[in-house]
C-alpha cells in the first residue's frame, strides 16, 4: 500500500499573481492558458439624466411644449413630476396631469423641435 499525502498550496503561493506572455502572433484573441480578462462592469440601471432635466425645466420655469403620441401639442409649464407622469402648469387652461407614456417627445418652447414632418 502507498501512503500518499495530499499537497495544497499554501495562502501566500495562491495569491502570486500568474505571470502572463505577451501572446503576439495573435493579438486579437484571448490568451490560452493565461488568465482571464477582466470584463467591464455593468452599467448602472439608472443613470438619473432624466431627473436632472425634469428638475432643471421645474426650477427655470421653462415654458415646454409636449407633443401627444397623436400628434396634439400642449404648452405649459412642467410644475411636478415622478416616475410614470408629469404636471403641466398651463396660462388660461386647465391644469394637466400627463402620463410619460403617452407622450411622443417634449422640447422647450420657441426651439425647432416640432417639426417632425
Amino acid at each position: 500500500m502507498v501512503n500518499r499525502r495530499m499537497f495544497r498550496p499554501g495562502f501566500a503561493e495562491a495569491k502570486e499573481p500568474i505571470p502572463v506572455r505577451p501572446n503576439s502572433h495573435q493579438p486579437h484573441q484571448p490568451h490560452n492558458g493565461g488568465p482571464a480578462p477582466t470584463k467591464k462592469p455593468t452599467p448602472p440601471e439608472t443613470t438619473h439624466a432624466e431627473n436632472f432635466y425634469w428638475i432643471k425645466q421645474m426650477q427655470s420655469r421653462t415654458p415646454m411644449v409636449i407633443v401627444m403620441d397623436n400628434g396634439e401639442s400642449l404648452h405649459g409649464i412642467v410644475e411636478w413630476y415622478d416616475r410614470d407622469c408629469i404636471k403641466l402648469t398651463r396660462h388660461g387652461s386647465a391644469n394637466l396631469m400627463i402620463f410619460k407614456k403617452n407622450i411622443k417627445y417634449v422640447y422647450k418652447e420657441g426651439e425647432e423641435g416640432g417639426s417632425e414632418e
